[in-house]
């Protein structure tokens, strides 16, 4: 003689439990319900927003488009989505946040500066007769929290002719290789930037 019982599924609809008792024993039958294929769905989701997130900063801060550099920058990026859903560290609320326009915003501004950069950095070494005026300098960064800080600081060493040398609480001391570069960045805007983005988290 045997006896069912069917056991609902959880409030996420992963799992269902059909338990059939009979003369040779209990026999737990374990079958996926619509809230599984929903989970491997978003899953799957965030992993391909975050590999494009990461090859599109990867190619941002690369400057080098060969075949060969794009397939390794390419296969860094599966590699480290691969790694980080195995290992459960895809943030669902952060991706969101890294697509909102502030951040995608800043993101191409900074590259903007970054190509600027570069090539005024590239005529003073090809052309001596262009002066350069080394220079350390401090600027408060305005940010309330260490992740904004810690962005501000790394996008002026991202900058060429400009690094950030220390931070202590909210002043930065920075090495600029021209008087221009430092006015720039004691202007302010990049600093402004980088709490609009601190806004957004």
């Amino acid at each position: 003689m045997l006896h069912a019982r069917a056991v609902s599924c959880d409030n996420q609809g992963s799992s269902t439990v059909r338990t059939i008792t009979g003369d040779a024993g209990d026999h737990a039958i374990f079958t996926a319900g619509s809230g599984g294929a929903s989970a491997l769905m978003s899953n799957l989701n965030h992993a391909v927003k975050l590999g494009l997130f990461l090859f599109a900063v990867w190619l941002l801060l690369s400057g080098h488009y060969t075949p060969l550099l794009l397939s390794l920058g390419l296969l860094s990026t599966v590699l480290v989505v691969v790694l980080a859903t195995r290992a459960d560290l895809i943030d669902r609320e952060i991706q969101p946040i890294l697509l909102k326009p502030t951040v995608v915003f800043y993101w191409v501004w900074l590259g903007r500066e970054i190509i600027k950069s570069n090539l005024d950095v590239s005529r003073r070494i090809l052309s001596p007769r262009m002066p350069i005026s080394p220079n350390m300098f401090t600027v408060r960064a305005g940010q309330k929290t260490e992740l904004g800080r810690v962005t501000y600081a790394n996008s002026i060493t991202l900058v060429p002719g400009t690094v950030t040398v220390d931070v202590d609480k909210d002043t930065l001391a920075v090495h600029a290789l021209t008087r221009a570069a430092a006015k720039d960045l004691q202007g302010g805007e990049m600093n402004r930037r980088v709490c609009d983005v601190e806004n957004v988290f």
